[in-house]
């Protein structure tokens, strides 16, 4: 077992307060922190802490001395040497752009052309940064709010009638004379695709209709139509802007959560959340952000069947203090555990004994962990547990009056 320290993605739209708080760190940070990964992922891999403290290695270099060991024969074999999931505490204090992720046959096949096309790996207008895809579950710590999956185009047609925007009356006929995934991915595309006089004229007119439908009161769609006025109002021109209107509008409370499967259209918009993906770089951004956007295969990765927001939350399971959130996703799977702690003999405490890689990321209080013949580890709030394959059953209590962490691992069958 190691303890591990998370490495910090400054990225704009982070918190100047939610990571740095939970890591112990001055309230409000220098900059914007947007997450803080625990993984060994190789663009930011988790630095291991040696018995003085210091970092003395990270958990890439971990796992690559030794993958036998640390990831067990399985793992190792099933996912080409790799730890195939990355975990992140991620707060959001302004939109991500809009973005889409491939499934695994279009990840391999998108990485081989781009390699056949001789695309620098860290080019720019490179979409496939390696060859697999990026499922991923967030859940929220904090209220969460964002966009996902495309909305019953039914639903959709009553919100841009709603609008009485004039502008927009061919574009409702689109969808209106065809409410099902094609009408959807008509309308989509032709959004994305408008030149800018276009964009100039139409997005304006559709935050105007916005602020006229919020000024009236009484609307099922308030919530969409302050989203669509925030996104205007920081990416103006952007087709992105129209494009939130297809999509789900979503809330979490705290510990709910969304599972984001390959070709899932989706922005975060605010919030903090634990989130878990496939180890992987490759995202299709539709808007919202001055990064590449390529509209040929975003438009062939996503997926423009309508989901509504009860499809894209996974089912729980309960055991003991575990709270299990279950997807189909081969390389991960994530749990909450809260534990209480009494007093030095009496705090609760959960064994963990399954096989193959484990990292158990602690967001509030202390836990105590202890593997067979070994020292016990204190963990505090902001750091992670590393667990082996090759660790005997680790067995992990309060040392706090209460505890909070994350469990990431690799399913091998059902929850144990």
């Amino acid at each position: 077992m190691r303890i591990l320290e998370g490495v910090v993605r400054p990225y704009a739209w982070g918190s100047r307060t939610a990571i740095a708080s939970l890591r112990g760190k001055p309230v409000p940070s220098p900059h914007p922190e947007a997450e803080l990964w625990f993984g060994a992922h190789p663009a930011g891999p988790a630095g291991c802490i040696g018995d003085d403290g210091r970092t003395d290695s990270d958990l890439l270099s971990v796992i690559d001395a030794d993958r036998p060991s640390t990831l067990g024969d399985a793992t190792a074999n099933r996912f080409d040497g790799r730890l195939p999931f990355l975990l992140k505490v991620l707060a959001a204090e302004e939109p991500l752009s809009l973005q889409a992720h491939p499934s695994a046959e279009q990840a391999r096949e998108g990485f081989e052309r781009e390699n056949a096309r001789g695309v620098p790996i860290d080019a720019a207008n490179r979409n496939y940064r390696d060859a697999w895809h990026k499922p991923e579950l967030l859940v929220a710590i904090t209220e969460f709010e964002a966009l996902a999956g495309f909305r019953d185009p039914a639903i959709t047609v009553e919100l841009l009638r709603e609008l009485q925007v004039s502008e927009l009356d061919p574009y409702l006929g689109m969808l209106a004379g065809q409410p099902d995934s094609e009408g959807l991915r008509a309308l989509f595309t032709t959004w994305l695709t408008l030149p800018d006089a276009s964009l100039t004229t139409l997005v304006p007119a559709v935050l105007n209709g916005a602020v006229d439908v919020l000024g009236k009161g009484d609307t099922r769609f308030a919530a969409e139509m302050r989203t669509v006025l925030q996104l205007g109002e920081e990416y103006p021109r952007d087709p992105g802007v129209l494009a939130s209107l297809l999509l789900n509008r979503i809330h979490l409370d705290s510990g709910e959560s969304v599972y984001l499967a390959a070709g899932n259209l989706h922005a975060y918009l605010s919030g903090t959340g634990v989130e878990i993906m496939a180890n992987s770089d490759n995202v299709l951004r539709g808007g919202l952000t001055p990064k590449h956007i390529d509209v040929p295969e975003l438009l062939r990765v996503l997926d423009f069947t309508p989901a509504d927001p009860a499809d894209l939350t996974p089912p729980i399971r309960t055991v003991g203090d575990e709270r299990i959130y279950l997807t189909p996703a081969p390389e991960f799977r994530l749990s909450r555990v809260e534990l209480e702690g009494t007093g030095l003999h009496h705090a609760s405490s959960i064994c963990f004994d399954m096989p193959g890689p484990q990292i158990l990321a602690v967001l509030h209080g202390t836990v105590e962990a202890r593997s067979k013949g070994d020292e016990p580890i204190a963990i505090h709030a902001g750091q992670a547990l590393w667990i082996t394959d090759d660790e005997p059953d680790v067995i992990v209590r309060a040392a706090s009056s209460r505890a909070v962490f994350y469990r990431a691992l690799v399913p091998v069958g059902a929850p144990d």
